[in-house]
């Protein structure tokens, strides 16, 4: 009996935290939707540190010409300002898609506690996809990672970009 109230908190526990998950990845959803719409590639982030939006954003690299411009970047230099600190300790990362390399050097840097990613990134990914850098030993940091929530979503929004652009 005491096992299976265990089970039923722990399954209550899960099904809380995917609700979390997804309520956070729609929003970053439509960050990317709003890079879209400006003609930049639709992948969007936010930030979270416990409950709080700490920052959300997308792809800005045309709008700002900067190569480094990625939604994932643009959000952990948001953070930073907002928490006065580099080192962004117990926040987690919300993206559409598979971060890049760059981008996932810079989350270790700044010390992000968990990744939450949607969609694949298969030419360029740099967690699971291509490059895997996340499990290289001899990193000074590790991030929990959580992938595919909402992932046809996020998916969908980028191959409806990269139909457009091809027409």
């Amino acid at each position: 009996m005491k096992f299976q109230k265990i089970m039923n908190l722990n399954t209550l526990q899960s099904v809380r935290d995917r609700e979390s998950d997804e309520r956070y990845m729609r929003m970053a959803l439509e960050e990317a939707k709003e890079a879209g719409r400006r003609e930049e590639v639709p992948v969007g982030a936010v930030l979270i540190k416990g409950d709080q939006v700490v920052a959300k954003d997308h792809n800005r690299c045309i709008e700002h010409n900067d190569p480094t411009a990625h939604a994932e970047v643009l959000v952990l230099r948001k953070a930073g300002q907002v928490l006065k600190n580099y080192r962004l300790t117990d926040t987690v990362v919300y993206v559409t898609a598979e971060p890049c390399p760059m981008c996932v050097s810079a989350m270790i840097h700044g010390r992000i506690s968990r990744l939450v990613y949607g969609a694949p990134e298969p030419k360029f990914g740099a967690v699971e996809s291509r490059f895997k850098l996340l499990g290289k030993d001899g990193l000074n940091h590790k991030l929990q990672i959580t992938r595919g929530i909402l992932e046809k979503e996020c998916a969908e929004v980028l191959k409806a970009f990269f139909k457009k652009r091809r027409k």
